[in-house]
């Protein structure tokens, strides 16, 4: 008999195990079982209409600061549990101590942000899209655009590298805007999402049905959404075609936002030399994106652009640091980099490495790097492996697959002409870092990059010490990307709002438009 403990969903504004034995989860470092979960017999078409009725009329009874001052008690219960999401996170993800801060106080400061910015909206319940327009000769006629909170409910299908920050950077907008949630949390570590959960709904902060959770099987989620209903999903490329054809979005016009797959990009200016700040600044950050969260990071940096005459001396370079990351149990101090989620994830990265090596050459092989209180053959641990290729040009499976792991490409280019070129190849990327000293060649990367990338992070000596990092997701900036990387939007500030919400044109006279204006705060990003 299994003696793991099965964990509840929240749904419908109660607790309710699964009807069967569900997944086990497993720690990916040691094996051993840790808790079960499943979704099986639930009453899903119960669950979102109690969302949709209980949880949406009361959230949108709020104004955006009576929202916000929620978002604010519900950072105060996420601190005060902190410690156990850290507990939960090394056990479940396999991530040390300052990986696991980047998922879990992450998603903690940006339910923190909207909080603040939520207050500064005052007490509105709709926004006001821009200024009157006059629409006749006499202006006593006009039309006011205005931004309303949908009547539906924000499904949130998550991925299974950040349990916590894949919730609340979603989650935050959406109950600011006065939209109820249901997260699906991927099966694999789907327990930090769920405490995270079960600790809001324990202090009593939101409504009924404003916040819920359903772990185990995605089966049947889709077919719960009508028109006015959001559905925001982040993971692979495969499972983003199916939920776009899905009736739900292709026939009742469900609003999609997707994150998928992508290849970032880090780009060396030509003019660079061995060893200058800007070299420095590159080799740094690609080892730390290389590492952190054991590369398990939508953004990490997967190809790494550099001129030709420096491709040895950035392998080189890159390689030394690379040799000193020490890979293993996270509970054991001496480790820096800990395992990858599942054994499964491990079989992929594995497999992927061996399709890129047949283009790329090996310069840092990390097969032959040894684990720390880590058996091999049993854990999810797989060490930095840097690949490499002087004629990227040439080259298809570099620019089409990603393996989710510590593993990055370096790529030789002879121009810019040639690097912009070879960077669109990814054909849609989150982001892209510029590593100069020329303010001249960032702005002209910025300008190139800037259609295929939801977002290029120019790293100059000048703000060395101040950057928030290639791969690291601030709430107030973009985050999303076009083409491979799905063509959704998330967060940007209060642009995230406009997700949540309907535009719509109210067209009358000046009299009846100032009656509205009072119930409305201008929607300025």
């Amino acid at each position: 008999m299994n003696s793991t403990i099965l964990l509840p969903n929240f749904l419908a504004g109660r607790w309710q195990d699964g009807t069967d034995h569900g997944t086990t989860l497993l720690d990916p470092v040691l094996g051993t079982p840790l808790v079960r979960v499943s979704s099986t017999g639930l009453d899903l078409a119960e669950g979102f209409a109690f969302a949709r009725e209980q949880g949406g009329s009361a959230l949108r009874a709020l104004t955006y600061k009576q929202r916000a001052a929620l978002l604010g008690e519900i950072v105060k219960v996420l601190q005060a549990h902190r410690d156990a999401y850290y507990e939960i996170a090394t056990a479940n993800c396999g991530t040390t101590t300052k990986d696991s801060a980047v998922d879990i106080d992450g998603g903690i400061f940006t339910v923190g942000y909207y909080a603040k910015q939520g207050e500064a909206l005052g007490d509105a319940r709709l926004l006001l899209d821009g200024e009157r327009i006059r629409m006749a000769k006499d202006p006593v006629f006009q039309t006011q655009h205005i931004m309303s909170p949908t009547r539906g409910v924000a499904l949130f299908i998550n991925a299974f590298n950040f349990p916590s920050w894949g919730l609340w950077e979603k989650a935050a907008p959406a109950l600011l805007s006065g939209v109820p949630v249901i997260v699906k949390p991927a099966t694999a570590t789907a327990w930090l999402t769920q405490r995270m959960v079960k600790d809001v709904v324990d202090a009593g902060i939101l409504p009924a049905g404003a916040l819920s959770v359903v772990c185990g099987s995605s089966a049947g989620l889709m077919d719960q959404l009508g028109p006015f209903d959001v559905v925001s999903f982040t993971g692979s490329a495969e499972t983003a075609r199916i939920i776009r054809s899905h009736p739900a979005v292709a026939q009742r016009s469900v609003r999609c936002n997707i994150e998928a797959d992508s290849l970032n990009s880090a780009l060396l200016d030509p003019a660079a030399a061995a060893g200058d700040e800007a070299f420095n600044l590159l080799v740094s950050e690609v080892v730390r994106e290389m590492t952190v969260k054991s590369g398990q990071k939508c953004t990490a940096i997967r190809r790494i652009f550099v001129p030709l005459e420096l491709f040895d001396a950035a392998a080189q370079a890159i390689s030394a640091k690379l040799a000193k990351v020490t890979v293993g149990n996270p509970r054991t101090e001496a480790v820096r980099m800990g395992a990858l989620v599942s054994m499964e994830q491990k079989r992929s990265v594995l497999h992927g490495i061996a399709e890129l090596r047949h283009e790329a050459e090996v310069l840092f092989d990390g097969s032959e790097v040894p684990l720390i209180d880590a058996d091999p053959t049993t854990s999810a641990c797989v060490a930095p492996t840097l690949l490499g290729h002087r004629d990227p040009g040439q080259a298809t499976t570099l620019h089409e697959v990603e393996v989710f792991g510590p593993v990055a490409t370096l790529m030789a280019f002879e121009d810019e002409d040639e690097v912009w070129e070879l960077i669109r190849r990814g054909d849609g990327s989150l982001v892209a870092s510029v590593y100069s000293n020329d303010p001249a060649f960032i702005a002209r990367a910025a300008a190139e990059l800037g259609s295929s990338h939801g977002r290029v992070h120019a790293v100059s000596p000048d703000v060395a010490a101040v950057h928030s990092g290639h791969g690291n997701v601030m709430p107030m900036s973009l985050h999303g990307g076009p083409g491979r990387a799905g063509g959704g939007e998330e967060l940007g500030g209060l642009r995230a709002l406009g997700f949540y919400h309907r535009r719509s044109a109210v067209q009358g006279s000046t009299a009846m438009l100032d009656v509205l204006a009072t119930q409305g705060v201008p929607f300025k990003y």
